[in-house]
């Protein structure tokens, strides 16, 4: 770009002057016509004004009618027009030249026979002044050529004055030539500067290739270093955040099949020792070991399909919207109602309208509320609620069983994990952890916290965002009651 935009300059700075140049030759042949047509028209008393300062003119009149001949005519114009510098003349009679100046100035052109006989030839056919451009070995010449007669002479005339083009453009090539010096001595720095400055910005990009090609499977850790505020570290910047997306991902991943496979040990090696050690003639036997297989499968099944909800809950699958706490709440005390051996509470109910995913959030409530009722014991109350401030809805249940020990709250939320380490409670161990998916996919997070008393309140704080307002509050009798009654 820098090469063409150069050479687009150039090109027309070079013809703008060349065609100055070739007018103000023009204009000097013009002047040369126009002198000689007013000192041959000039009465014999009167001097010849110069119509422009830089045309030499004659001294005295040159009244054609005071010379009785063409050739003593023209001798007297050649003598007294004197030529500038690169120009020249002659006068030609009978196609033959005769006169040319005698002074220093100027070039001669009395031996160019190309020249003349052009223009005699021309100015035979058209009677009149002949504008020309000719290359000649004295170079590219401008000229005019004017016939001169004389009533009662037979001689034919010619006064012929040139311009060297090659000189008068001299100055405009020579400065043609400097400028294309001074372009290539400029690109080739721009060049330089550019290819230098081009590394440097296209580092990061280089960057990213090689990190690209050094990570695998096993090595998710190569980062590539942000510097600068363009685009180039901002694309940085969004390729190592996806770098780090996709290591957690991966991470995660790797912890669910090693976990998974841990889970799937267990009842498979139960299955296999019950069927290694049946006696096949015992009918008791085997009707024992076909309900311990079909209990394991069972629990197979269950692990499968928690499984699934913890991926579903970890991935994209959520319809965001405003979702009404005040109306959720109702709804998962309706839900919760029919968990049989419990009495369920409506405790107290949130106003206001946050963003998420009314099934999912949901799904994470009675999620929390079947946990509350397998670690407590028959009978026992339950308490649900919301509550909404200024920019978070909490959404809760508090249950009054054993409690979880404060040692034992930093791994409750993790897969196949249990406070009490041990499987006397039934399940597949990924309830809380689903919880604490889809409370991270809003944001949020589940918290568990001591219920006075005795027993653990478990909290999900879900951030309102800006675009939620806030609804009204129902005047309200008192707490709704959901109560069942219990069993055993």
């Amino acid at each position: 770009m820098a090469c063409v935009g150069l050479a687009v300059v150039g090109g027309v700075t070079f013809l703008v002057q060349r065609e100055r140049v070739l007018n103000e030759v023009n204009a000097r042949l013009s002047a040369q016509v126009e002198t000689l047509q007013t000192i041959a028209a000039a009465p014999s008393s009167s001097a010849t004004p110069s119509p422009d300062p830089t045309t030499p003119t004659a001294t005295e009149s040159l009244a054609i009618a005071d010379f009785d001949s063409v050739a003593a005519y023209l001798h007297a114009v050649v003598a007294r027009l004197v030529p500038a510098r690169n120009e020249g003349s002659v006068a030609v009679v009978d196609g033959l030249a005769r006169y040319r100046p005698n002074t220093l100035s100027g070039f001669d052109i009395s031996g160019n026979t190309q020249l003349i006989d052009r223009a005699v030839a021309e100015t035979s056919a058209a009677k009149a002044p002949v504008w020309g451009t000719i290359v000649t070995d004295q170079g590219s010449l401008r000229y005019i050529a004017i016939p001169v007669t004389m009533v009662g002479d037979p001689e034919t005339g010619v006064y012929i004055r040139a311009v060297n083009l090659d000189a008068e453009l001299e100055p405009v090539v020579t400065s043609a030539l400097t400028y294309s010096v001074a372009g290539v001595i400029m690109l080739a720095a721009i060049g330089l500067v550019g290819w230098f400055v081009a590394g440097r910005a296209l580092s990061p990009i280089r960057h990213l290739r090689d990190t690209a090609d050094s990570i695998t499977i096993d090595d998710l850790g190569a980062r590539i270093p942000e510097q600068g505020n363009d685009d180039i570290s901002d694309l940085t910047r969004t390729v190592n955040s996806m770098l780090d997306r996709l290591e957690v991902s991966v991470d995660v991943q790797r912890q669910l099949l090693d976990d998974v496979r841990h889970e799937l040990k267990t009842p498979i090696t139960i299955v296999r020792g019950y069927l290694e050690m049946m006696d096949a003639k015992d009918e008791s036997d085997v009707e024992s070991t076909r309900e311990i297989g079909i209990a394991e499968l069972d629990r197979l099944n269950r692990l499968v399909d928690d499984i699934d909800l913890l991926a579903a809950a970890e991935g994209d699958q959520y319809n965001m919207g405003g979702v009404d706490v005040d109306a959720l709440t109702i709804r998962v005390g309706d839900l919760v109602s029919a968990i049989p051996d419990h009495i369920w509470r409506i405790e107290a109910q949130g106003h206001g309208v946050m963003h998420g995913d009314g099934d999912r959030l949901v799904q994470a409530w009675l999620q929390l509320a079947d946990n509350a009722a397998k670690y407590t014991s028959l009978g026992s109350s339950i308490e649900i609620g919301s509550s909404v401030d200024a920019d978070t809805a909490k959404l809760w249940v508090r249950d009054h069983g054993p409690g979880i020990a404060a040692a034992s709250r930093h791994r409750i939320f993790r897969r196949f994990d249990r406070a009490q380490g041990k499987r006397s409670i039934g399940g597949s161990g990924l309830g809380l952890a689903i919880v604490d998916a889809i409370a991270k996919a809003h944001d949020g997070t589940c918290t568990v916290a001591d219920t006075p008393g005795g027993g653990a309140t478990f909290t999900m704080e879900i951030p309102l965002h800006t675009n939620t307002t806030r609804l009204p509050a129902p005047v309200r009798a008192g707490d709704v009651v959901l109560q069942r009654e219990a069993t055993g």
